[in-house]
């Protein structure tokens, strides 16, 4: 991730998730090493408190900017072991961490993974983060996008390369991504982020790449007319708003290495499409960041490992680089607003 800015003191809030999984073990674990490495960031974790252990001997200077902030559970928690009756008790995390945001009490929020299906068994139809936390901030679109930092060396980079990937589609089963693809609501992804690589990422004049949906963008109108129907004249209208976009590509062709030297970010017309490759070359180094959203929010780029939760052995590796990136993204809002 980018240098950090010293500025003006950042709270972040993490939202703990999945009690029955490495959320809380994570979670914990990773706000500690941040605040050991970042001296002018406050951290709030979300959950019940059972399950936040302070780690024995820690220094005052931490944990006087650690604060944990606890919810009642419905019933008590077993590790690996999933409990309908404990969603309410994660959907209050996030409305607590998203409210908390837009009422300027924090500057990001940081969320541990949960558990899709339990939250639809307890009755709350819910298809993931991005969505939920649109409606809690009355947005109509946003854009789930995942970063990651690739070292020197890695697929014979000379240089870190930042490689982000942002989704048209999020979670939607593959026959219904056809019927979701608009001209208006492609248009609208590039013009998301475009406006949030400016905004948040502080990249001036970002470079995008967009995919096609069909194999070889289409071949033409042989293998589908997505491309020539909407993908294409989304990107010529983003042209026309001078937006540095290009595409369609073949989704097989689009990530190729070299392009990472002028590509800020490439855009997926659906999950797999996108994050097949994302979390190929990065898996446990990635973020999830949500674009278009009224407030600043990060997440880790794997799910629940129940079948390691409450071992001790969680990798909290991708929480803290969420916690990285969503300090710096509030660092750059408050050096842009002063």
């Amino acid at each position: 991730m980018p240098m950090m800015l010293q500025v003006a003191p950042v709270n972040l809030v993490i939202s703990s998730g999945e009690p029955a999984g490495v959320g809380p073990e994570i979670s914990l674990a990773a706000a500690y090493t941040f605040l050991k490495e970042q001296p002018n960031a406050y951290i709030t974790v979300l959950g019940n408190a059972a399950l936040l252990q302070m780690p024995k001997n820690i220094a005052s200077e931490i944990s006087k900017r650690l604060k944990i902030q606890s919810f009642e559970l419905a019933e008590s928690v077993t590790s690996g072991v999933l409990n309908s009756a404990n969603a309410q008790y994660v959907l209050n995390l996030l409305d607590s961490a998203a409210t908390g945001c837009l009422a300027g009490r924090f500057d990001a929020m940081i969320t541990a993974p949960l558990q899709k299906s339990i939250i639809n068994v307890a009755g709350t139809p819910f298809t993931g983060h991005t969505e939920y936390l649109a409606e809690v901030c009355k947005v109509d679109h946003v854009v789930m996008m995942l970063c990651a930092l690739l070292p020197v060396g890695f697929l014979g980079l000379q240089h870190p390369r930042e490689f982000r990937v942002a989704l048209v589609t999020t979670h939607l089963p593959l026959k219904e991504v056809p019927s979701a693809l608009t001209q208006k609501h492609i248009l609208e992804t590039i013009q998301i982020v475009h406006r949030d690589l400016q905004q948040k990422f502080d990249i001036l004049n970002p470079a995008i790449r967009v995919a096609g949906l069909n194999p070889h963008a289409g071949e033409s109108g042989y293998l589908g007319r997505e491309e020539i129907e909407m993908i294409s004249p989304a990107i010529a209208l983003a042209q026309q708003e001078g937006i540095q976009v290009t595409g369609p590509y073949p989704g097989d062709t689009m990530f190729d290495v070299g392009s990472l030297d002028h590509i800020d970010a490439y855009i997926a017309m659906y999950h797999d499409q996108g994050l097949a490759p994302f979390k190929f070359v990065t898996f446990g180094g990635g973020v999830n960041v949500t674009l278009g959203l009224r407030i600043l929010r990060t997440s880790v780029d794997h799910g629940t490992a129940l079948d390691i939760a409450g071992k001790g052995i969680a990798d909290p590796s991708s929480m803290l680089e969420a916690l990285r990136l969503a300090y710096q993204l509030a660092a750059n809002k408050k050096v842009s607003s002063s």
